[in-house]
């Protein structure tokens, strides 16, 4: 478990780390300022496609052996970004950082497969808040190595703590036995490259091209064309890259929905927080401080999202993964609606951001227990490597949406001793706020209309009764029970629709 967890946190690291790096690139690298948006564009789409793929794969050749690929790319991936001198140099490595994406999701199925299942729950509860951790320790720790040390140091730490957890994986983990039958659908996970690939590079760059301009409106029409291909071409296929008949159930599709609209809520906090904090005093609100000090506003984010793992497993234990997400979503709102309220004083930024993280942490952790519940063991990762995508997606749709909307509200003001600064309005601040607040609480109407599952285990410490009652978050329903789920003791015969005397 410390392994993964720690596979999960630097996995975030990595992906985060360079923000605070941004602004200086075009001078480090000689590259143009509007090409050294691709650093962050390159991960995301390379990230996007490959958790899927890599789910799947995991669940055919073995969860650990894609876990070990992913970390190797993560490793391999600093490693060229510690020594690039140039942007393309930079871009290939950030290329292959991005497949590290798949880590968290590959982690969560790997320990459905070998824990015990009462102790499922609070496991995934802990892997779904290294994401929260990775992104509120990376800013302040990459502000520090660049501020103080040359900017390839950032990287070769990454290369030093990737290469250390996949050797602690490696001599750690060992493989566990489900495997989902069938060949690799390669036409598939072309067909899936493609149209992920198209769409993302029109959510991602859809602030600086324009929604409505040539390109934007041709690579989404292109991504709907080539993702409307592959959603036929898996109905028809014996062995699909992904079940889109159990991804059209609503057991499934509306846990998919909840995470698109989680991703774009939760993103909005760390995207907003750091620029807002940084913001000239000649705003009217802005705090002027340093890069180390804005990032450091994030760490108590991360320490809550870790202090809420153990308190989302109790709840999803007492009431139900639905309740847990429901509530997690509601509290997501809450927390931008103290954001709208207030803004100015530093103590409140950091609160409302603290209880955005209390939300996202328990939305997050009861996404991949849904998903769980309502998918046979075989096909676990690929479930969770589209749920981790949908999140994805909803990132890069609330990074556009938010560019979009400080852009418009960006305006000159008059500097104190100096000239003018051009910064965002608190307008444009509350606005954005208020669009992630509004999708907060979509997500938690997607979460109401969840079908509820069966009824709920007790406490996870609690020794269960029998071996099925400990893991009803992870049933199937009976028309459909996966191939291998856990089977009840000998002699624990149930009356079911069969005949008198057989077991349900």
């Amino acid at each position: 478990m410390a392994v993964l967890a720690a596979g999960g946190i630097v996995t975030t690291l990595v992906q985060t780390a360079v923000v605070p790096l941004l602004p200086q690139l075009p001078r480090l690298t000689g590259a143009a300022p509007v090409d050294v948006g691709w650093v962050v564009t390159v991960t995301l789409l390379t990230g996007a496609v490959a958790t899927p793929l890599m789910g799947r794969a995991g669940d055919m050749y073995g969860k650990r052996r894609m876990l070990l690929l992913a970390l190797g790319a993560l490793a391999a991936g600093s490693l060229v970004c510690a020594f690039a001198g140039t942007l393309p140099w930079l871009l290939a490595g950030r290329a292959l950082q991005g497949v590290g994406a798949a880590v968290v999701p590959l982690a969560m199925s790997f320990l459905r497969g070998v824990l015990p299942p009462q102790r499922t729950g609070s496991a995934v509860a802990l892997m779904s808040s290294t994401v929260g951790i990775g992104a509120a320790l990376g800013l302040p720790l990459a502000a520090l190595l660049v501020q103080y040390a040359d900017w390839h140091a950032m990287f070769r730490a990454m290369a030093v703590l990737s290469t250390a957890v996949l050797a602690l994986a490696w001599r750690l983990l060992r493989e566990e036995p489900v495997r989902s039958p069938g060949r690799f659908d390669l036409p598939g996970a072309c067909g899936l490259s493609a149209g992920l690939v198209l769409l993302l590079l029109a959510l991602s760059k859809a602030g600086e091209w324009g929604w409505g301009s040539a390109r934007t409106l041709g690579l989404a029409g292109a991504a709907l064309l080539v993702l409307t291909g592959w959603t036929v071409h898996q109905r028809r296929a014996a062995r699909p890259l992904v079940d889109v008949r159990l991804a059209t159930r609503p057991a499934v599709l509306l846990p998919h929905l909840a995470a698109l609209l989680a991703g774009f809520a939760f993103y909005a906090n760390s995207l907003v927080t750091a620029q807002l904090v940084q913001a000239p005093r000649a705003t009217g609100y802005g705090l002027e401080l340093s890069v180390v000090a804005a990032g450091a506003c994030l760490v108590p984010s991360g320490v809550i999202m870790v202090l809420c793992a153990s308190l989302s497993a109790r709840l999803s234990a007492a009431r139900g993964a639905k309740a847990t997400l429901t509530l997690g979503t509601a509290v997501i709102a809450a927390g931008y609606g103290l954001r709208f309220a207030d803004s100015r004083q530093l103590w409140v930024v950091i609160a409302g951001a603290a209880v955005v993280s209390v939300g996202t942490a328990l939305a997050y952790s009861a996404l991949p227990l849904l998903i769980m519940r309502a998918v046979p063991l075989e096909q676990t990762a690929a479930a969770n490597g589209l749920n981790v995508l949908m999140r994805t997606i909803g990132q890069a749709l609330c990074s556009a949406v938010v560019a979009t909307v400080l852009a418009r509200h960006t305006r000159l003001f008059a500097g104190t001793a100096g000239p003018a600064v051009a910064a965002p309005t608190l307008a444009g601040y509350r606005t954005a706020f208020a669009a992630a607040g509004a999708v907060a609480l979509l997500a938690c109407a997607a979460a109401c209309l969840i079908p509820r599952g069966p009824r709920p285990a007790p406490f996870p410490l609690q020794p269960p009764e029998t071996e099925e009652d400990a893991r009803p978050e992870l049933r199937l329903p009976p028309q459909c029970p996966p191939a291998n789920d856990l089977r009840q003791p000998a002699g624990d015969a149930r009356p079911g629709p069969g005949p008198a005397g057989t077991t349900a």
